[in-house]
């Protein structure tokens, strides 16, 4: 997603990261360590922020403690009694960023659960689909989901928690609503589930692919984000909106 967004149970720290243009706000637990002093808080999310920044850019392997420490303007001890040792920072950081899909998932129900008009339906997936594309092929996403995998053999676990707190979190949502747009007669959609997926690839596969092999950081043009949404919108629709709902008109209506 673009910049990391929404509720999270406090307490929290909150660090941006900047990289390019764009910013990585990741949001970890704000429970201190060992270092209990007054500004335990302002240490920590400086050594969140560095280190997000490092890893991003250099990945987790390569990233040192010493340079954390050093980037963040703390000691290397003030980073191990904030976290015990760089695997648990990384672990806070690759979680703390999946606040986006917790957020994105609420917004998509919010906006899908409200949906009862047929006239609605395409603009409100259209809308839908810009910011689901925009948010998938952001850089920062990108570099991270990277991250992330190359991790996934030594870390298994936790490339599986980030599997279901962000992706599959997003998926799980569309498919209720998928459901919940059927039931209302506005999608013909037997199989919520597999709506869903189609929707989703439709929309974000060939461009997530294209981002996670190309490491440059470069972030899509909002006409180019309109243009690919559009596009599976249309698709998705003539294969999935019900027929007696064409265009808001009730099956057989005339002028």
């Amino acid at each position: 997603m673009g910049a990391e967004t929404g509720p999270i149970a406090r307490p929290a720290v909150v660090a941006e990261s900047p990289m390019g243009d764009d910013v990585l706000i990741v949001r970890v637990d704000g429970t201190p360590g060992r270092d209990r002093g007054r500004d335990s808080g302002g240490k920590r999310a400086a050594i969140v922020s560095a280190a997000t920044e490092l890893f991003l850019r250099q990945g987790y392997q390569a990233t040192r403690t010493e340079q954390i420490a050093a980037a963040a303007a703390v000691s290397k001890q003030t980073v191990y009694n904030q976290f015990g040792d760089k695997e648990t920072l990384f672990r806070d950081i690759v979680l703390g960023v999946t606040a986006t899909a917790e957020t994105f998932a609420a917004e998509l129900t919010d906006t899908l659960a409200t949906l009862h008009d047929p006239a609605d339906l395409e603009p409100t997936l259209r809308s839908l689909a810009r910011r689901y594309l925009a948010a998938v092929t952001n850089p920062q996403v990108l570099a991270l989901r990277r991250l992330v995998i190359s991790e996934a053999l030594r870390l298994p676990a936790l490339a599986a928690a980030y599997y279901e707190r962000a992706p599959a979190r997003i998926l799980t949502a569309l498919t209720e609503q998928m459901g919940q747009l059927a039931e209302r007669g506005l999608l013909r959609a037997a199989d919520p589930r597999l709506a869903a997926e189609d929707f989703a690839f439709l929309l974000v596969g060939r461009r997530l692919d294209e981002g996670m092999f190309h490491t440059r950081e470069q972030t899509p043009t909002a006409e180019g984000i309109a243009h690919a949404a559009d596009h599976a919108v249309d698709v998705f629709l003539a294969a999935y909106r019900s027929p007696s709902r064409q265009r808001g008109r009730p099956s057989g209506s005339t002028d």
